[in-house]
């Protein structure tokens, strides 16, 4: 079984939180029972997050090996120059070490969900959305790779995995699809 599900802001990728006061979990959304995440979305990202009960399954989707390709709807603050489209393209090199290539483009604003709470907005420091694929999956990767060019990340939406899109789903639903 495969899920696709569109992860809110502020809802924690896994099932439990022992947090006090404890945070959104996806316990919260009627997903069915034994699935678990093929991997994670930051609790401050929204998106496609991919659930299965398929041990094998979860292991092409999150193993570095298969490097299934991410895509992202990103706003950012600032406006990218070449420059730093170039240098996304090219690979970042962070502290953890240099990143593969992505794709990297500017895109219209896209027609998406309001964010609760909205994005902080700054009246005279424009914003831009830009749309990136990578095929690795690090922690905080995008928000540090924008960073690191000089576009730090606002907002951040998965809207692929593989061959699977978020489409139409709205924040907390779910559908089940075929993987074969």
């Amino acid at each position: 079984m495969l899920i696709l599900f569109n992860k809110p802001y502020g809802v924690l990728c896994q099932f439990t939180d022992r947090s006090t006061p404890p945070r959104p979990t996806l316990a919260s959304f009627g997903l069915p029972p034994l699935v678990y995440p093929a991997g994670r979305l930051d609790f401050d990202s929204e998106g496609l997050l991919l659930l299965t009960d398929d041990g094998e399954l979860a292991h092409r989707l999150t193993d570095p090996g298969h490097k299934q390709p991410k895509t992202y709807r990103v706003q950012v603050e600032g406006s990218p120059s070449p420059a730093q489209l170039a240098a996304l393209r090219d690979g970042i090199a962070l502290k953890d070490g240099l990143t593969r290539p992505a794709l990297a483009r500017q895109i219209d604003p896209p027609a998406l969900w309001p964010r609760q709470p909205p994005i902080r907005e700054r009246r005279h420091i424009p914003t831009a959305w830009l749309e990136l694929t990578i095929r690795e999956g690090r922690n905080r990767q995008i928000r540090r790779m924008t960073a690191a060019v000089g576009l730090p990340t606002l907002r951040l939406v998965r809207v692929a995995v593989g061959p699977w899109q978020l489409g139409s789903l709205e924040p907390g639903a779910w559908a089940e699809v075929r993987t074969s």
